[in-house]
């Protein structure tokens, strides 16, 4: 059953909603040289891939890194900051072409979700969830990466006692 502080909050999130899911990201680009393939499938401990072949970890790590903003400023079209609770959530990629060292690759990317749980245990939570999309200089997509971000919105009633 929805309080009436609850359902409140839910029209206030339709609001919010509609100011925010669509916001594109100023995004940019990124380029990985055969130093740092080489210490970051160290740090990974990856199995080996072919000579100038990443490793699909960076359909995230460079999308991430030109997104265009910062993940503070990410949130805060959301009205939220790193003191609400801000929790990583649901990644996932689809990669149509293997990413490689020394190519520019261009991030694009929006916000394409903004909903609202309640949880017992956890209260409200806000789920905000933006799409990166990496492409080749010449414009053709070689991956998606979709991540929604949790943030906390409300003590859980076990806090509020």
């Amino acid at each position: 059953m929805t309080q009436p502080n609850e359902a409140a909050a839910d029209a206030d999130l339709d609001e919010l909603r509609r100011r925010v899911v669509g916001t594109a990201l100023p995004g940019g680009t990124f380029t990985v040289q055969d130093y740092e393939r080489y210490l970051s499938h160290d740090a990974m401990q990856a199995p080996p891939l072919p000579d100038g072949l990443l490793h699909p970890a960076w359909i995230l790590l460079g999308s991430l890194r030109e997104k265009g903003m910062s993940t503070e400023d990410l949130v805060a079209l959301a009205g939220a900051t790193a003191d609400d609770g801000v929790l990583g959530g649901e990644l996932t990629f689809d990669q149509r072409e293997p990413l490689r060292t020394g190519v520019d690759y261009r991030v694009t990317g929006a916000v394409t979700d903004l909903t609202r749980r309640h949880g017992k245990r956890a209260g409200a939570m806000d789920m905000l969830t933006f799409e990166l999309t990496v492409s080749e200089p010449g414009g053709r997509i070689c991956a998606t990466s979709t991540q929604t971000f949790l943030i906390l919105r409300r003590k859980p009633q076990e806090e509020r006692r």
